[in-house]
């Protein structure tokens, strides 16, 4: 099993509204800049989506895969597990959504496993983990705010995930 990681945001807009825009999974290819394609293949007995099939940009190619949705928790909670992926061996996680210190502001925590067919180095996959959540976080952000998506340079990459910017401990 891959390493989890997590990294937080909060966002100017109440729970129900996060949680609307991270179930909307075909627009997703209109606000997440790496996502070219996505197609719900099933639905469960309420309508709502629960495979769905994605296609990224991912290290220098395209890549496939597909994943299940889990509402347990809905709206504070959306999991997901890989079912399956051309890249992949695991892509695990969930949004956590809770209301945030403001009035209409939403806590939100992202974690995510990932672990790949083709090995790379601990060091490089740390920083690409960090890159997808920030990058994540951002673009899910800026859309739910309606704003304009900020770009997640190399410099904010600095700290493991999961830490504050100077923590020397590791992530989770």
């Amino acid at each position: 099993m891959a390493e989890q990681a997590r990294e937080q945001t909060t966002i100017n807009a109440p729970v129900e509204q996060c949680f609307g825009t991270l179930v909307d999974f075909e627009s997703y290819p209109e606000w997440a800049g790496d996502l070219k394609q996505a197609i719900v293949i099933a639905y469960d007995d309420q309508q709502r989506a629960v495979v769905v099939e994605y296609r990224a940009a991912a290290m220098g190619r395209s890549t496939t895969y597909r994943l299940q949705y889990d509402y347990e928790g809905a709206p504070n909670r959306l999991g997901w597990e890989l079912l399956s992926g051309d890249l992949e061996r695991e892509l695990d996680g969930n949004y956590l959504l809770h209301p945030g210190t403001e009035p209409d502001t939403t806590d939100v925590v992202y974690e995510l496993a990932v672990d790949l067919i083709v090995p790379i180095p601990g060091f490089v996959k740390r920083r690409a983990e960090a890159r997808i959540l920030k990058t994540a976080l951002s673009e899910l952000k800026a859309r739910v705010e309606g704003g304009s998506v900020v770009d997640v340079g190399d410099d904010d990459l600095d700290d493991e995930p999961g830490t504050q910017p100077g923590d020397q401990s590791a992530g989770t």
